[in-house]
């Protein structure tokens, strides 16, 4: 999945200035990974390092280590379990020339490894790191990016501080940034496509309930560190757009004989009431909370 991730963004239609592989404490992988790194520069102009993550941290640490060493004033990151589409770069890039952004994001869509169960309710899909039922439909100002498939310019990361968490490092920093450069609006281009395997233990009822509740029970750590940076708009608003939809699909499918609509809805609502508790959660009990982002850490790692 890595070399593949790679490889795709040594083939965009507008090739990056540089190229920068991020391991993340995996002495065994960096050492393959800068063994292999020539092959992986063979018929590429693009630079391409391959560093160690040199924060304790994890995902926000290794983009911050990234973003250290990065040279474009745009600097965008993928999943080192996804795939850009040919135009990923090009189509990311374009609202920062065209409507001022800080930061822009684009649709990590699924590629499922398993038959996706009927009762998982497309409103969810960001509990794997996806495009989700209730983003925009075309390009819009949006308070959350997916972290899978983002960019932001440089000097403002920068500014900021680079990434403040590991868990919830691409809503940190659409809540940090959003502060410091209210001028400049946070996008969503849905046209800015990845491919974001997804495997089948992601797909269980129990890695479901799971993200659901601890998740959001971390994010009221992340909340706290943010300040007055710190608000729950994006959260409430996806509760409001989205249950009139889940309901009336539900109906709708029902009325169509369609058995696993009511089990959809039943999911949906079980998602939305586990993240209600795991808030609750973690504001009752913040010292568990903090114990629930380090432990987060190893639930969706990522190597790379």
């Amino acid at each position: 999945m890595l070399e593949a991730a790679i490889a795709s963004c040594l083939r965009q239609s507008i090739p990056p200035k540089d190229l920068l592989v991020c391991i993340d404490h995996n002495p065994d992988l960096l050492a393959q990974c800068q063994a292999a790194a020539p092959k992986w520069r063979d018929n590429s102009t693009v630079p391409l390092t391959v560093i160690a993550n040199r924060f304790e941290g994890r995902l926000g640490a290794a983009r911050t280590t990234a973003l250290s060493l990065a040279r474009g004033d745009i600097v965008a990151f993928l999943d080192d379990d996804a795939v850009a589409e040919f135009d990923w770069l090009e189509t990311l890039a374009r609202p920062f020339v065209e409507d001022g952004a800080v930061a822009v994001g684009g649709a990590p869509l699924p590629v499922f490894h398993a038959s996706k169960p009927r009762w998982f309710p497309p409103q969810f899909y960001w509990v794997f790191g996806c495009a989700y039922v209730g983003l925009p439909e075309r390009r819009a100002p949006v308070k959350h990016l997916i972290g899978a498939n983002m960019a932001a310019r440089r000097d403002a990361l920068l500014a900021i501080g680079g990434f403040h968490s590991d868990n919830h490092d691409d809503m940190d920093m659409c809540h940090r940034l959003a502060r410091a450069f209210p001028e400049h609006p946070i996008l969503y281009e849905p046209r800015a496509i990845v491919r974001h395997n997804v495997t089948p233990d992601r797909l269980t009822w129990h890695y479901f309930w799971r993200r659901c509740f601890f998740v959001n029970r971390g994010k009221v750590q992340a909340f706290r560190a943010m300040g007055q940076a710190a608000n729950l708009e994006a959260e409430v608003g996806f509760v409001l757009r989205s249950t009139q939809g889940a309901v009336v699909e539900a109906l709708r499918r029902a009325r169509r004989g369609d058995p696993f609509g009511a089990a959809r809805l039943f999911a949906f609502v079980a998602g939305v009431a586990l993240a209600g508790a795991g808030n609750i959660s973690g504001r009752v009990w913040p010292e568990s909370s903090r114990r629930v982002a380090s432990a987060l850490r190893g639930s969706d790692s990522r190597d790379a």
